[in-house]
């Protein structure tokens, strides 16, 4: 009898310590968040709430910043994750990329993943995306926290779904001039709620009848735009400081929304070109302004 007690003792103590190192283990694998975006809603919610109209044949989105923009946000508030990348989904007619969304799927970080759209310019099928990626990385341990940018009622499934292998949801909406334009189903399933106002929109929405520039003559290259962001980056520097600087390196390859607004918007001013929708200039810009920063520090 002794020794039955002392063999299940010490199959116990066995067990105990395997469950320490697990826990250990797992204390010491970093979180990860991913950022889902319904590009319908956001599409919709930021049109109306910034040129006030969902038609998005009236205004351009600057996709590539406020995609940055986000990234920057999940920084600040996952403080002590890692971001996987984010999730675009879209409607495409017989799922075929258009021009931007091809843009968008070139950017770093981020997955577009498309559902079909009707005559009627309505999605179909982004829903079902949307709760099959959450399922599929909350139950391989992929993501600990979700932040989810959309508002249909459709996505409590995708919530659940989520929660149900431990992943933690986060809603984020974009502010209504009037009412809600999220389901209350969706903001009482999800474990936290975040709104985004205007002010945080405006930079990254503009009606297309004021365009700031006429088309150039001669599109700029990446060595001129390159050029170019490196000459702002010497008046920030000058500006600002090199604590400013310190501050700044441990977000690279990404820039504070802030920043890369103003960044953007000086250098169209110099160029005298518009680099909306011009990814590869834009990341020429950001090359072209991180290497001069390097070089100072």
């Amino acid at each position: 009898m002794n020794d039955d007690l002392a063999a299940l003792s010490a199959r116990i103590d066995r067990t105990n310590e395997l469950l320490h190192r697990m826990l250990a283990e797992v204390a010491k694998t970093p979180s990860t968040h991913a950022i889902f975006v319904d590009a319908g809603y956001l599409y919709a919610a930021a049109g109306r709430l910034v040129s006030g109209t969902e038609d998005r044949r009236t205004f351009d989105l600057d996709t590539e910043g406020l995609i940055e923009a986000l990234i920057d946000k999940a920084r600040t508030i996952f403080a002590d994750s890692r971001l996987l990348r984010v999730y675009w989904y879209d409607g495409a007619r017989r799922r075929i990329h258009t021009a931007e969304q091809q843009a968008i799927a070139e950017l770093p970080d981020v997955k577009v993943r498309l559902g079909n759209l009707n005559a009627n310019n309505q999605q179909k099928g982004v829903d079902s995306l949307i709760r099959s990626d959450l399922e599929s990385l909350a139950r391989h341990r992929a993501i600990s926290d979700a932040a989810l940018i959309g508002g249909d009622e459709d996505l409590v499934s995708a919530v659940e779904a989520a929660q149900g292998y431990g992943a933690r949801v986060h809603l984020w909406g974009i502010e209504a001039p009037e009412g809600r334009n999220q389901a209350e189903p969706l903001l009482w399933e999800v474990d936290s709620q975040r709104t985004f106002d205007l002010d945080f929109f405006k930079p990254y929405v503009s009606r297309r009848t004021a365009a700031v520039y006429e088309a150039a003559a001669t599109r700029p290259t990446r060595d001129d735009v390159r050029f170019v962001g490196a000459q702002i980056a010497a008046k920030w520097l000058a500006a600002r400081g090199r604590e400013a600087l310190v501050e700044l390196l441990p977000g690279h390859p990404y820039l504070p929304g802030s920043v890369d607004q103003d960044l953007l918007v000086e250098a169209e001013g110099l160029l005298q070109y518009s680099l909306r929708g011009q990814s590869d200039l834009r990341r020429s810009l950001r090359d072209g302004f991180w290497e001069h920063l390097q070089t100072q520090y």
